[in-house]
């Protein structure tokens, strides 16, 4: 009787093993999804921002696929991603379902986002009326006063604009 019982724990334990491993790789695999259609939309937000003034260049998706590595994207499939977030972007009439996913994202990570938007837009050295529309409804929807906007357009604008990288520009074109 005791070896059966000690047979039956053994089962039972190998039973539960199995069983949080089966559980694990579900979960971990929906993260990983999850995790993709967010950066997917992410992507789509910027992919937005870089073609709103009919001038979609390889700097701004170079910046684009910069700020998707930072965000956590793996380089084994970051083109997949920008592919899908063209994609959904041409797809879709209005921001807010690319905004939700940054609005839920940590701070830390919103302004990274805020920061690569400004990069894009002012990677061409300027910043036109359609662009700057565009920022001042993010910041609404993404909950970002107008103080810390202006100061982080205000660090990549000067950003932009210093001798050092404008003569970088000027050499690597």
């Amino acid at each position: 009787k005791l070896l059966i019982k000690k047979i039956q724990k053994k089962i039972l334990l190998i039973f539960w093993r199995i069983y949080n491993w089966i559980k694990t790789m579900l979960f971990n695999k929906d993260n990983r999804n999850i995790k993709n259609d967010n950066l997917i939309k992410v992507s789509a937000l910027l992919i937005h921002a870089a073609k709103i003034d009919e001038n979609y260049s390889l700097d701004e998706e170079k910046i684009i696929k910069e700020t998707l590595l930072e965000i956590g994207a793996n380089n084994e499939n970051i083109d997949k991603i920008i592919k899908d977030g063209k994609k959904i972007e041409a797809d879709s009439n209005q921001i807010l379902e690319f905004t939700k996913e940054v609005k839920n994202m940590d701070i830390d990570s919103k302004i990274k986002i805020i920061e690569n938007l400004w990069r894009i837009i002012y990677s061409n050295n300027e910043a036109d009326v359609y662009e700057t529309s565009l920022m001042r409804r993010l910041a609404g929807l993404l909950y970002i006063d107008n103080k810390t906007m202006g100061d982080i357009k205000d660090k990549i604008k000067n950003e932009n604009s210093s001798w050092p990288t404008l003569l970088m520009k000027i050499v690597l074109n």
